[in-house]
Order: C-alpha cells, then sequence, then structure tokens
C-alpha cells in the first residue's frame, strides 16, 4: 500500500471496527469500512485494503461485497486502470438514516398486524405491543423531523 495507514490511524481503525461490531457489523466489514474513513486517502484499491488491513484475498473481497450491498461504501473506476478504487459513502449519511428510519414502518405493521390477530385474553402483552408500535411511530416522525431540522440550519 502506497499510503501507510499510521499506527494511530490503526489504533483507530481498530476502535472504529469494534463499535462497528456492536453495531452489528461483522468484523472484517466493520475494519474495510473504518479504513475507508480513516484512511488519508479517500479511495484505496482492493489490493491497498487487504494489506492494510493483513485480511486473506477472500475475507477482503466477501467484507468489500457486503459494505457495497449496505451501501455503505462504493467505488469509481479510472480511464485506462482496470482497478476499482473504494469509498466511504460517509457524506451520505442522512440519506442512509432516513432509509434505516423508514424501513422500521414495515415492523411497526407487522407488530400491529400481530396485535390484531392475538387472541384479546393476554390483555397487558397486547397493550405492551400496541404500546410498541406507537412508539415505534412516534419515533420515526421524530427521527425524520429532527433530520429536516438538521438540514435547514
Amino acid at each position: 500500500m502506497e499510503n501507510k495507514i499510521t499506527d494511530k490511524q490503526r489504533e483507530l481503525v481498530e476502535k472504529f471496527g469494534v463499535i462497528e461490531e456492536q453495531m452489528g457489523i461483522a468484523p472484517a466489514p466493520a475494519r474495510v469500512n473504518a479504513l475507508l474513513t480513516i484512511a488519508d486517502t479517500p479511495e484505496l484499491t482492493f489490493d491497498e485494503i487487504r494489506e492494510a488491513l493483513q485480511l486473506s484475498k477472500s475475507a477482503t473481497s466477501n467484507a468489500i461485497n457486503y459494505l457495497l450491498t449496505l451501501d455503505r461504501i462504493g467505488y469509481k473506476t479510472k480511464p485506462g486502470d482496470r482497478k476499482r478504487y473504494f469509498y466511504s459513502k460517509l457524506n451520505q449519511w442522512k440519506a442512509s438514516f432516513r432509509k434505516s428510519i423508514s424501513g422500521l414502518d414495515g415492523y411497526t405493521n407487522m407488530i400491529r398486524e400481530i396485535r390484531e390477530n392475538r387472541t384479546n385474553d393476554t390483555v397487558e402483552f397486547n397493550e405492551q405491543l400496541e404500546e410498541l408500535a406507537n412508539f415505534m411511530d412516534y419515533f420515526m416522525t421524530e427521527s425524520i423531523a429532527i433530520i429536516d431540522r438538521w438540514e435547514q440550519r
């Protein structure tokens, strides 16, 4: 890798990777995403990522493909160069948050459908389901409003 990462950057990659693991991302994709966020070079090739993180080709490929599927990273090509240059899509965080929040709508609808098809004999549990669905509606509405306010500032 032409642009070696410093010891401090390596430490940050590890710390950020651990945080992403705690958020449900597997270790290798978490480290790749962290590297693309922390590296001084905004775009890295497959080999640069593999070398910096000391991952196997398979682990690197799987991690990159997973992050592409999640839309956390993207890639570019350059004329006359067959390599792909991967980059963080950190600049798209608002759209990503909106998409994640909107995705909760299906979950909320499912909770309501479950509630509608349960026995009325379990009053307390049914009330908990309804409270959850109501909170999810509130959470989605308020979260989108927060992003809207942020954009207007």
